[in-house]
């Protein structure tokens, strides 16, 4: 089983129950997930500061396991930390409606209520992982994210947030009364729309065999998956063929790609790039985050070198008219894989102070 455990340095030896002592003697921590179709970040974060702090975190792969409650459940008994517990929010890859989701990549169904009776805890509020997503961009720092244009940004502006992983999801985050709040969508499973004869031309080959063809079926991982074999009709690629894991080969895609070597990867990719920036445009345009686009997800910093060139920028800023208002927009990438558990975390302390008032 793939996981990887950080309490101040891992949950083992002395060093961990140094760490896991430490977590019993703070008085209120509150929980975060972040719950996607490949992996899940679980964490207690203590929330003496803006931005919550972690105490220990933990990443699982999803389907190794059989529901959301059991993965917190042996969390919490590894830090020992159940009683310390005040709040919990968790993100999901799925849309969220009376504080319960069924998710969407995954077979599982997440409900805030039960979740909190079954583990013995006050509350746990669901999201959506956007939604989680964009509640941590007022938080992330210098380091957390990497500058693909500096645009103008305007202070306290409305931020959005695109993210291919999985799937895809995006989400904008808007300020109110000294508050952020955040309006989450499903808009992955928008229609795709073509703007060259090669995308007409893939559009043409998908849609006759499945009847239409969402955004996230070209920008995710499998997507990316699909881009190759369409890349590559029918012939041998000249790097190493594609995994038998499914899950690894998005990244096979990305790295032959890169590596050089293969002109249908790279076209693959550069397929990918162009339309990353062509749905990253429309969200801009939609919702005009002079705060920022902030691209997030697990494939972005793993092909950022593709991002920081022409393709990506030229896509995203070619709207007609609207160019010199898409120059203006700054646009990041966000670095920190933990974004949306750190998000989960800054709405659980808003939760807690919100019961408190």
């Amino acid at each position: 089983m793939n996981e990887n455990v950080t309490c101040v340095k891992s949950l083992d030896g002395p060093t961990a129950r140094a760490a896991a002592a430490g977590i019993l003697n703070m008085a209120e921590l509150v929980l975060a997930a972040d719950v996607g179709g490949t992996k899940t970040w679980l964490g207690l974060f203590s929330g003496n500061g803006p931005r919550p702090t972690a105490v220990a975190t933990q990443r699982l792969q999803t389907m190794e396991h059989d529901g959301l409650g059991s993965m917190i459940a042996d969390f919490l008994n590894q830090t020992g930390a159940r009683d310390r517990v005040v709040a919990a929010c968790v993100g999901v890859a799925g849309p969220v409606r009376d504080n319960a989701s069924q998710l969407t990549h995954v077979p599982w169904r997440v409900d805030g209520a039960a979740l909190a009776t079954h583990l013995g805890l006050p509350t746990v509020r669901v999201l959506n992982d956007l939604e989680a997503t964009a509640y941590a961009i007022p938080w992330l720092g210098e380091d957390d994210v990497a500058v693909i244009q500096a645009g103008r940004p305007a202070y306290g502006g409305t931020a959005a947030v695109i993210a291919p992983g999985t799937g895809l999801g995006e989400a904008c985050l808007y300020r109110s009364d000294q508050c952020h709040h955040v309006l989450p969508s499903e808009a992955g499973h928008a229609d795709f729309a073509a703007r060259t004869k090669r995308e007409v031309e893939l559009v043409a080959s998908l849609a006759a065999a499945t009847g239409r063809l969402a955004v996230e079926d070209v920008l995710s991982g499998p997507g990316l998956v699909t881009l190759y074999r369409f890349a590559h009709d029918g012939r041998l690629c000249r790097n190493d063929p594609l995994p038998g894991d499914a899950a690894l080969r998005p990244a096979a895609v990305t790295t032959s790609a890169l590596n050089g070597g293969c002109e249908a990867c790279r076209e693959a990719l550069d397929l990918f790039v162009s339309a990353l920036g062509a749905e990253a445009g429309n969200l801009a345009l939609r919702v005009l985050p002079t705060g920022g686009l902030y691209v997030g997800g697990g494939i972005a910093p793993h092909i950022l070198p593709a991002l920081q060139g022409p393709t990506f920028l030229d896509a995203f800023s070619s709207k007609g008219p609207m160019r010199a208002l898409m120059e203006q927009i700054p646009v990041f990438i966000i670095l920190e894989p933990r974004a949306a558990l750190i998000g989960a975390a800054t709405r659980a302390v808003g939760t807690r102070l919100a019961d408190e008032r």
